[in-house]
């Protein structure tokens, strides 16, 4: 995939600072933000996800989620006004 985007002078003058070309100054920051951002919504690779992977990142997601305290019939209830 190739993606044409407009670089800030300012990450252009840190990349040249730093010694690197800016596509790979690019490359470097992203890899920092994925390895410090919660990986459970990030996949990459080829196709889509497979039921069973869904299924598993849907389970994985809804731990410790809670819904402060209202009942499932609260929100039934709410859904039909």
């Amino acid at each position: 995939m190739q993606i044409t985007v407009s670089i800030p002078d300012e990450a252009a003058a840190k990349a040249q600072a730093l010694g690197l070309g800016v596509e790979e100054y690019l490359k470097r920051l992203v890899a920092e933000d994925m390895s410090s951002s919660d990986e459970r919504f990030v996949r990459f690779g080829p196709g889509p996800y497979t039921p069973e992977e869904a299924a598993a990142g849907i389970r994985e997601l809804r731990k410790g989620v809670t819904l402060g305290g209202l009942k499932i019939k609260d929100l039934i209830n709410e859904g039909r006004r």
